[in-house]
């Protein structure tokens, strides 16, 4: 089974703990499924599986740059933005 598939199998079953209509057994069914297969981080482990490869680079920096404009973010999570732009060799504005 490829790292997707089992993804894909892990957020079925992440489904079916999470819906109210599924009968106590096929929860704990599924339960026993995500066990299986290697716990219940769906999420986490497809972006270990896909790295950087599905992200869009100008989109990324886009929002590096919407971050050290916005009011809600630190200061420390501003400068973090600027870090990795200047990683990525995006020019400052």
């Amino acid at each position: 089974m490829s790292a997707e598939d089992r993804l894909n199998a892990m957020r079925g079953y992440k489904a079916t703990l999470s819906n109210q209509k599924v009968s106590e057994e096929a929860k704990q069914n599924a339960q026993a499924m995500l066990d299986e297969i290697g716990g219940d981080q769906p999420r986490e482990e497809l972006y270990e599986a896909r790295g950087d490869k599905r992200k869009n680079p100008v989109r990324v920096s886009a929002g590096l740059k919407a971050a050290q404009h916005s009011p809600i973010i630190t200061e420390s999570g501003k400068q973090n933005a600027a870090e990795k732009l200047q990683e990525r060799g995006v020019p400052e504005e």
